[in-house]
Formats: C-alpha cells, sequence, structure tokens
C-alpha cells in the first residue's frame, strides 16, 4: 500500500483526465492521497473530491504565497471555517513560509502562527511549506508538540538533523531520482520519520513532466535503494509511519 501525503488534484492540470489519473494511481498501488488546500477556492474543491472518491483525504490550508491575495479578515475567516470541519479533515496544509516567491516575513510569520496554533487547538498534523524559509520554520515549529510534515524539505543539514531530533515527518517527491539533496536528506533521516508524496502536478521523476500519484512507486524505490532494504520492507515502514502521523 502506497500514500501520497501531498497533492494537488484540483488543480487545473488534471481537469482532463481526472479519472484516468486515479485510476493509475490504484493500478500503482496507491491507497490514499491527500490533497492540500491552498485558499478559500482549492479548500471547498478538495473537501468536495474527498466526498466524491475514497482514495483522496482532505488537508486544508492557506499556501504562503497564496495568502497574500487574501486580507487578515479573510484568513481569519478561512482558519474559522477549517477549525469547524476538523472532524472531516485529516490534515491542515498547505501552510508554512516562502521566501523565494514572496517577502512579506513578517505578515507570512504572523499568518504561520495562526496555523500552528490551529494545529494545537485540533490535534490534526500540519503538512509544511518552507521554500528558502527553512531558518525560520523550524525554530517556530520545535516549541510545539503538534505533528509535523514537511514538505519536499530543502534545509541544510543541521536543519534536518534538529527536526529529525524532532521527530517531524520528511515527505519525499519523485524528484528524488534527479536530486541529490533529497537523496541526502533520506540518508540523514530516520527511516520512522520518512513519508512519501508527489506535489502533483509538481516534482515529477521527470523534469517538467507533469506528476501524478502513480509516482510514489519511485520514491518508494529510491528509500529501499538509499537504505539498503527491499522495496516491500519500504512500503511497511511508510505505511507504520502514516498511521502514526494521520487518523
Amino acid at each position: 500500500m502506497l500514500f501520497d501525503v501531498h497533492a494537488h488534484l484540483d488543480a487545473k492540470d488534471f481537469e482532463k483526465d481526472f479519472d484516468a489519473v486515479l485510476k493509475r494511481a490504484e493500478e500503482n498501488n496507491v491507497v490514499c492521497i491527500i490533497n492540500n488546500g491552498v485558499d478559500t477556492e482549492s479548500n471547498r474543491k478538495t473537501l468536495e473530491l474527498s466526498e466524491k472518491y475514497k482514495i483522496i483525504k482532505p488537508a486544508l490550508g492557506f499556501h504562503p504565497t497564496d495568502s497574500e491575495k487574501f486580507s487578515e479578515e479573510e484568513i481569519e475567516k478561512e482558519i474559522e471555517f477549517i477549525k469547524k470541519k476538523k472532524n472531516e479533515i485529516i490534515a491542515i496544509g498547505e501552510v508554512g513560509l516562502d521566501y523565494y516567491w514572496q517577502h512579506t516575513k513578517e505578515r507570512q510569520k504572523k499568518i504561520f502562527l495562526q496555523f500552528i496554533e490551529l494545529a494545537e487547538k485540533t490535534k490534526l498534523p500540519l503538512i509544511i511549506h518552507s521554500r528558502k524559509a527553512e531558518d525560520d520554520v523550524i525554530p517556530l515549529l520545535e516549541s510545539t508538540n503538534i505533528k509535523v510534515v514537511l514538505h519536499a524539505f530543502e534545509g541544510k543539514k543541521q536543519l534536518i538533523k534538529r527536526a529529525d531530533e524532532k521527530n517531524f515527518k520528511f515527505s519525499i517527491p519523485p524528484s528524488v531520482v534527479r536530486s541529490q539533496h533529497f537523496k541526502t536528506l533520506i540518508e540523514k533521516v530516520s527511516l520512522q520519520n520518512l513519508l512519501t508524496e508527489t506535489d502533483a502536478p509538481f516534482l515529477s521523476a521527470v523534469k517538467y513532466q507533469r506528476n501524478e500519484p502513480s509516482e510514489i512507486k519511485y520514491v518508494i524505490k529510491k528509500i529501499s535503494e538509499i537504505k539498503g532494504i527491499t522495496v516491500e520492507e519500504t512500503e511497511k515502514i511508510i505505511f507504520i509511519n502514516f498511521k502514526k502521523c494521520f487518523k
């Protein structure tokens, strides 16, 4: 059984062949896809997809770059909406900080802290985006007791070590087959802190190609190679990690 803990199947990239994408996922033994909302519209589409397709589980959040388009009042209103949906969702995400596309650091931190507080209150895992902001993200999370999933984490080795010691989970995308950083990440992180993701339609095993949940098989294979265990053992360990992190 394979798990994709971070995807965006509500993206326009999947409009033409959505059912075929899900069929390929199931044919490749994917049993759960966590779709991550990024704004108000995406959150509602995510809920709709989870109601229609059993394989899709909803995570609701606000991507740090998308939050720039909304007022503080609108974001607070969405946080209240997510709080009301806490029994219907599997996680809070995608949330975090992004200093690559946006440079409004203090506003982003304020919003991120609101989502950390929401995760503490709801006892739900937090799925984190941290592009070029890892130095701020890890310290903000270290003082909490929430379950943390670091999506496609690109931080330095020292930060990887700190996060691993806190038992934060690292979700690895299919682009690991062409990324030395993600290979190193797998080497450094404890097996019990690894998860698998696609970030579909992004981070495919093949550069510039659309990603989809069926590509989880490439992540499993790469983890097994680097950790020196069989594919079957890797799948069992990821299954245990998934069950411990999510409901």
